[in-house]
């Protein structure tokens, strides 16, 4: 029966290391460099100003899985997490990506037709993880720092994001199989394919775990700042039964961006698309827009949208 080591905060982080080399890529999504001597997890996230608890909850988690880690969701850093997620993704979009495709190239024969449409295969993967990663970018990310600002966007919640989260690794397991099943054998560049799908597995798994550690930690983490805000705001219509009576007029940012969607003459489905929204909302915005300003027709708002400052005259097709 497998044992699980919990790691603690005056454990020495050499050692947590020693005994998990995989953690070594977490270490620079934290902010934290090679060179810490023999110092322990709490003295080097302190050094660094990170969350330490929040840095041995992400840990262990990928040691020994969320099953195994007690959390406190209470506890958890929400910032620390953020700037955790982000510097992942720069990791993943902006070197491994690129490293994986550079290792596949010198692996597969220019000449091979089954090589280039592997090539083409891990295009499309490639072009799939960045649209993933980047609607978290736009549309989560943004939302969890209004949440911190205590001024939450109104057309997003954490469990929108966690319907549409799904397996993101599933075209990867796919390219390792196409690869071992069809390719043909090429002695010459056997050595360098069998690193490179030696790479290709690693890379699954640590997808894998920074999609977990965004369903098992952050998530339950953002849950808990939406429920607190709720509170807060309900407390707050308490004291103030009735908001200011001009507010009702005002345009949301958001709302604001699918009039300038509208008119640069795009449909719902593409306003949805290109702000990382539902159809559904770009809907009730539009019913927004229509109540707050009285404007029912396209160019009533686009006389709207210039005369606000919203966009270029120059910009628009009159």
């Amino acid at each position: 029966m497998k044992t699980h080591k919990i790691y603690e905060p005056e454990d020495k982080l050499i050692s947590l290391i020693r005994d998990n080399y995989n953690v070594l890529q977490a270490l620079g999504s934290f902010g934290i460099s090679l060179g810490f001597g023999d110092n322990t997890v709490r003295w080097v996230c302190e050094k660094n100003g990170i969350d330490t608890y929040t840095f041995l909850c992400v840990v262990n988690f990928m040691v020994n899985g969320c099953e195994v880690v007690d959390m406190d969701v209470e506890k958890l850093s929400v910032p620390t997490l953020l700037h955790y997620l982000r510097e992942c993704h720069v990791y993943y979009l902006d070197f491994q990506l690129p490293f994986i495709r550079s290792e596949l190239v010198e692996s597969i024969d220019e000449n091979d037709r089954v090589g280039r449409l592997i090539l083409k295969f891990y295009d499309e993967y490639e072009k799939e993880i960045r649209h993933h990663m980047t609607y978290e970018e736009h549309a989560l990310f943004p939302y969890v720092e209004s949440l911190l600002k205590g001024e939450p966007l109104s057309d997003y919640s954490i469990e929108t994001f966690s319907k549409r989260h799904g397996a993101v690794d599933k075209t990867l397991k796919e390219l390792k199989s196409i690869i071992i099943q069809y390719l043909p054998a090429n002695k010459a560049l056997s050595n360098k394919l069998n690193a490179t799908l030696y790479d290709i597995y690693n890379n699954e798994e640590w997808l894998r775990q920074h999609c977990k550690v965004e369903d098992c930690i952050f998530v339950p983490a953002i849950r808990r700042m939406e429920s607190m805000s709720k509170q807060g705001r309900a407390s707050q219509n308490i004291v103030n039964i009735l908001p200011p009576a001009e507010s009702s007029d005002v345009l949301s940012e958001r709302e604001r961006d699918v009039v300038v969607c509208l008119v640069h003459g795009m449909a719902n489905k593409e306003i949805a698309e290109h702000l990382f929204i539902s159809v559904n909302t770009v809907i009730t915005h539009r019913r927004n827009i229509a109540r707050k300003l009285q404007i029912h027709s396209s160019a009533g708002l686009t006389i709207y949208a210039i005369v606000n400052g919203l966009v270029d005259i120059s910009t628009v097709n009159l």
